[in-house]
């Protein structure tokens, strides 16, 4: 049973870059960069910038949310 309600902690947008994410303190530039070399995180690449959409950040953070009972 998960209690984090992450749609309403996550700031509105569609896409956000890794500084935005970092500075939600959500995930680390460097974490970020590993999770996506891992393919354990969903990006967009424009340019030379990786954004990760507000879903994809959802799914992660619900993924891997482990519940105290």
């Amino acid at each position: 049973m998960q209690t984090t309600n992450y749609d309403q902690l996550i700031p509105q947008g569609v896409l956000f870059n890794l500084k935005q994410i970092e500075s939600f303190n959500i995930i680390k530039v460097d974490m970020a960069k590993k999770l996506i070399q891992q393919r354990a995180i969903e990006f967009v690449k424009i340019g030379n910038k990786i954004h990760i959409s507000r879903t994809e950040l959802i799914r992660f953070l619900e993924e891997n949310t482990i519940a105290v009972l």
